[in-house]
């Protein structure tokens, strides 16, 4: 047996795959090393990651400068804790560095490891702000079918893909998916499914305004179907929130870091989250970290009131790292300097260009996108 055939033997007696399924790793895509957009095999193959890992690595495999800021931390400090009463540089500078990326009203930072940890993080805020309002009855999180917000309990039970389900359930309670809106076009009267706006306004009524803590949604769903809303949907969706006094939570995690054609998703359709998770981009698949940003609104109620009392007694080991939030720097500066943020939206119209030339093939029943994600 050589060493290719006897690691992926080892491989399957010993590892558990994501979605796993044991057909699928009879002879699985084996990669050994990985340069810009191309993978190589372990039989020397070359194939194009078109990707970008799981949308994470939108700026190239092989970085070097990302494996140097997160060794060099290393060798400093690998580790520190952010719990009560520590803190360390490099998540330091991370936070503010988003922050400053973000919205006008952007304030806090919490850290995380990935995108679900992140929206986990994100409906425990939503409580604790309504807990401290004194509205511990709004609990209920409000997402979108079609929607994927990660599988761990609460955020499988905010995605909206039924096959995370089966085999998991029963959800957790206080969990509502309403209709995803379904449409593509920018132009033209027609906007197919412009009621998924009213859904949402439907479904608060039903479970009484008094009970609704968030809705969470992507700008654009992404493992969903890259479904583009239509013009006036995010419009409607605010202004439902706005008059029942509910926080919106803008999953960020794909849409987020440029690829829509704007450093936010929420940006691209003028969204004005509360709450904003985001990951995969953060440090572009070089080391796990992710996090969630509060506006004012929401930060100056967490920290005006935490304490031993009322506390937000949320934390992860992992919870700016300094070597992940050393790399995540570095990946900012590259957006920064690199002008990678620019280019996504300069690339937007010929990627969209060409990729709307399939729309006549007989075997494409239909092509959309917005900015450098489409289907």
């Amino acid at each position: 047996m050589d060493g290719t055939a006897q690691l992926l033997d080892i491989d399957r007696r010993y590892l558990v795959h994501p979605l796993h399924h044991p057909e699928e790793h009879k002879t699985p895509l084996f990669v050994v090393s990985a340069h810009g957009a191309m993978l190589r095999d372990a039989d020397g193959r070359e194939v194009i990651d078109g990707l970008s890992g799981l949308w994470n690595v939108n700026i190239g495999h092989g970085r070097g400068e990302l494996a140097d800021a997160a060794a060099e931390q290393m060798r400093k400090v690998a580790f520190a804790s952010a719990y009560v009463g520590a803190t360390n540089e490099p998540a330091i500078r991370l936070g503010e560095k988003i922050v400053k990326h973000a919205y006008a009203n952007s304030s806090g930072v919490y850290f995380t490891t990935a995108g679900a940890e992140s929206n986990e993080a994100a409906f425990k805020t939503a409580r604790y702000y309504w807990k401290v309002k004194d509205k511990p009855n709004k609990i209920k999180i409000i997402s979108r079918i079609h929607a994927y917000h990660g599988v761990t309990m609460a955020a499988m039970s905010a995605t909206g893909m039924s096959a995370y389900h089966k085999m998991f359930g029963p959800l957790v309670p206080g969990f509502i998916q309403v209709a995803a809106p379904y449409a593509y076009r920018w132009q033209g009267n027609e906007e197919p499914g412009i009621g998924a706006a009213e859904a949402v306004e439907k479904a608060i009524l039903a479970e009484g305004p008094d009970t609704v803590a968030a809705v969470i949604a992507e700008p654009v769903m992404g493992a969903g179907g890259v479904i583009v809303p239509p013009r006036t949907y995010w419009d409607k969706i605010q202004a439902v929130l706005r008059k029942y006094d509910i926080l919106l939570v803008a999953d960020e995690v794909i849409c987020g870091f440029g690829r829509t054609g704007s450093f936010w998703g929420s940006e691209t359709f003028g969204m004005k989250p509360d709450i904003v998770t985001m990951a995969k981009q953060l440090s572009a698949g070089f080391m796990p970290i992710a996090a969630v940003m509060m506006n004012q609104r929401v930060y100056e109620v967490l920290r005006e009131n935490s304490n031993r009392n009322v506390s937000f007694a949320h934390g992860i080991t992992y919870s700016g790292h300094p070597a992940s939030a050393a790399c995540a720097l570095e990946v900012l500066k590259i957006y920064e300097e690199q002008k990678i943020i620019d280019r996504a939206r300069d690339l937007a119209p010929h990627f969209l260009r060409q990729l709307h030339s399939f729309a006549d093939h007989p075997l494409v029943g239909e092509c959309r996108g917005v900015g450098l994600v489409g289907a």
